[in-house]
């Protein structure tokens, strides 16, 4: 066994796992790709789990009467990032009541891929043990709307089209019931099968504006490969 195969074998505690020559163990053994979030930047609005989600604020400059869609401030390098009003016929007006001035709505969507291999998981592992791949989010319950928040998590074949196996989640929020605190939603991948080379996170959050402008934040975003029986 080479050293840095070596090393890797003691520092991730695998068992059963194979550990072919071919790898660059060096590469692997520095990336350190099992129990890390390999997501980039994982709380691109500034906000933490550490402290509650701040409380709204009057937008300084708000958005001109026809922008056509609402984008949060924020560092989002490493995320691709998108931005849709949806329509006013799509927020359910309770029967009875006279709106004189509708919200505007728009869903703010961040997108990231992960590249499994040049992280520095190998073929050997991924297709035979199928490690867990560990999902996590937070989203503020905003009060904007009782669907502020989706998650689409999808492992994808090395053509990085193939659906392998997939995660959805569209929570709905109970209005009469505001705490305002962040909300985590997490899910587990196992025994999903040979071929998984790439991790495709996408989630949406819902802004409003009328008066002021009123934005869901989202924090604590991750993606961990952690071998199932290995404890790790």
């Amino acid at each position: 066994m080479s050293e840095w195969k070596g090393k890797c074998a003691a520092l991730f505690g695998l068992q059963g796992v194979s550990l072919p020559d071919g790898v660059d163990w060096k590469s692997v053994y520095e990336k350190k790709p099992l129990g890390r979030n390999l997501l980039k930047n994982p709380a691109p609005q500034g906000a933490t789990l550490d402290q509650p989600p701040p409380e709204p604020k009057l937008s300084e400059v708000p958005p001109a009467p026809h922008q056509p869609a609402l984008i949060p401030q924020g560092d989002y390098a490493g995320w691709s990032t998108s931005a849709e009003e949806f329509h006013y016929e799509e927020v359910r007006v309770p029967e009875g009541v006279v709106v004189c001035y509708m919200p505007r709505f728009s869903w703010f969507t961040l997108e990231q891929r992960v590249d499994l291999k040049a992280e520095g998981l190998w073929d050997e592992l991924l297709d035979h043990f199928q490690p867990d791949i560990e999902i996590e989010d937070w989203y503020e319950e905003s009060q904007v709307h009782e669907s502020i928040y989706q998650l689409q998590v999808q492992l994808l074949g090395a053509d990085g089209q193939t659906v392998i196996s997939e995660h959805v989640c569209n929570p709905r929020e109970d209005l009469e019931n505001y705490s305002h605190t962040w909300k985590q939603v997490s899910h587990t991948f196992s025994s999903y099968g040979p071929g998984v080379r790439y991790v495709h996170f996408l989630h949406k959050v819902k802004n409003s504006f009328m008066v002021e402008v009123r934005s869901t934040l989202v924090t604590g975003s991750s993606v961990k490969v952690k071998p199932s029986k290995s404890g790790l």
